[in-house]
């Protein structure tokens, strides 16, 4: 980790404004390092340093490209609009001193943005927010739907599904760590819906399915919020890459709307809340559903289901590999893991018909 001098040192080879103090601890991220850098000069702003973790991020030229293309567009966008309150409604990223979007040290890469003042993020699962939360994806969809850079993925095959079940038959057929046999009953659900879950890369394939730019991590906590509770931006733009319009809608269902836990031990506490799908479709469609085709709009609640599933195979996949990726906490974890995101694709398949009339009376008006 480095020291509280050497972070002050990295902000100042970027090109800012003022006099950075010393750092502070930022958020609770769990992918990139954050600090707070306030400025020592009144009226100039404050700054978030960030260390990308380019063990995920391995192309850091890319992710920052995909980052400045977006954020470009939409504040090009806002000022078309004639919003008067732009620098808390995109993020505003600083160079380095050598022209680069980042700054490398030797060993790590280094990013600065701005701070938006007086905005604050909230971790709360319920309606109301899951409403906030679909405005706002929906909002940062439509803002991008019509961007005329064509991304990278930052991620190859994050949310691939054929490409996760062909990492899943070579762990079944290599059965690494022995465990197979137990799982066996597992293995053959999942086949049984491999079919029906790869929907979206063959309409893509046929043509009938756009790929889109997506924020790919839909949480509640991506989001910066006003302090009377106006919603200013979307946030932690890593993942944003092009994909299918399921991946933003999903993926925020399969954590928000688990009444269990991810890894629960006790399936019977997991279940689909239809109250958290009301809300963030509602949210989503008055934001996104004028730009969105009937095919993208038809197939949510197989998006809904898609997450669960891939999730499902992907705890199984590691499992049987003898638990490589994914932290685990014990033997069985990804084992838990793996029941317990097949007990939630089992509640959404279930709730399946009441999904679709309630999109349908939301498309209705």
């Amino acid at each position: 980790m480095p020291q509280r001098n050497d972070i002050q040192n990295i902000a100042r080879r970027f090109l800012i404004e003022g006099m950075p103090l010393a750092p502070e601890p930022f958020g609770n991220g769990l992918i990139n390092d954050s600090y707070l850098i306030r400025n020592a000069e009144p009226g100039r702003p404050d700054y978030i340093l960030q260390r990308i973790n380019h063990h995920i991020f391995t192309d850091v030229d890319l992710l920052q490209s995909n980052i400045l293309a977006v954020t470009g567009h939409i504040r090009r966008k806002l000022e078309a609009l004639g919003d008067r309150d732009i620098e808390r409604k995109v993020l505003r990223f600083i160079e380095a001193a050598d022209g680069r979007p980042y700054h490398f040290d030797g060993e790590n890469y280094w990013r600065l943005m701005v701070h938006i003042p007086r905005s604050v993020s909230y971790e709360t699962i319920d309606p109301r927010f899951s409403r906030y939360a679909g405005l706002a994806f929906g909002e940062f969809q439509l803002m991008l739907s019509d961007i005329d850079r064509e991304l990278g993925e930052t991620i190859p095959g994050f949310h691939d599904m054929e490409y996760r079940l062909r990492q899943l038959r070579e762990a079944v057929e290599a059965d690494r760590a022995g465990r197979l046999s137990g799982v066996k009953d597992i293995v053959e659900q999942l086949e049984s819906r491999a079919w029906d879950m790869c929907l979206a890369e063959r309409l893509h394939r046929e043509g009938l399915l756009p790929k889109r730019v997506c924020h790919c991590d839909t949480k509640v906590n991506n989001i910066l919020f006003d302090r009377d509770g106006g919603i200013l931006c979307v946030i932690d733009l890593d993942t944003v890459m092009p994909s299918y319009i399921f991946s933003d809608y999903g993926d925020f269902l399969r954590t928000a709307a688990n009444t269990g836990d991810e890894d629960d031990r006790d399936p019977a506490n997991v279940d689909f809340d239809m109250e958290i799908f009301k809300a963030f479709t509602s949210g989503y469609l008055e934001s996104a559903g004028g730009f969105l085709t009937p095919v993208e709009t038809e197939n949510l609640p197989y998006a809904a289901a898609l997450f669960p599933y891939m999730q499902t195979v992907r705890f199984l996949w590691d499992y049987l590999n003898g638990d490589t990726y994914y932290k685990t906490g014990y033997p069985e974890h990804n084992l838990v893991r793996t029941r317990a995101q097949l007990k939630l694709l089992q509640s959404v398949e279930r709730k399946t018909p009441q999904m679709k009339a309630y999109i349908e009376k939301c498309l209705a008006g």
